[in-house]
């Protein structure tokens, strides 16, 4: 009698341990898949401040075409997955657009979006998520 009772309770056991073991793991990757967000919203924020600052001091004849830009944003593609294609635009002081060429008395401002998608299943239901990020560097004058 004694036996069959340590049998049972060792398949119970079994059962408890692999119900704990499901929810363990659910909340372990839902830390992971944060801490992948979180990652992915730093280096969005990241690029965008790169492109704008070497932007600023490399303006080129159309916004965002210097190759310097171009490097930093190779470089930016290397380190966050699915990085877009940036807009440049020129802006004043109070963030209206300016038309015509950009001069040393206003800003570059620069918008970049990467698409997250959470590998978590339960996370995964909210779907992909698009991170944005924008920019904003005074253009740099030289003597």
């Amino acid at each position: 009698m004694a036996t069959t009772r340590r049998r049972h309770e060792r398949g119970q056991s079994l059962v408890e341990f692999s119900l704990a073991l499901i929810v363990f793991l659910m909340l372990l990757m839902g830390v992971f898949d944060f801490g992948r967000g979180i990652y992915m919203y730093n280096g969005v924020a990241q690029a965008a401040r790169e492109l704008a600052r070497v932007t600023s001091v490399h303006p080129g004849t159309t916004l965002g075409a210097s190759p310097q830009t171009a490097a930093v944003l190779d470089t930016q593609r290397a380190m966050i997955p699915g990085l877009g294609t940036p807009t440049y635009s020129c802006v004043d002081i109070a963030g209206a657009a300016v038309t015509g060429s950009c001069l040393a008395d206003n800003f570059v401002e620069v918008r970049i979006v990467a698409p997250y998608t959470p590998i978590t299943p339960l996370l995964g239901l909210v779907g992909t998520l698009n991170l944005q990020s924008t920019s904003t560097v005074a253009i740099q004058s030289y003597p």
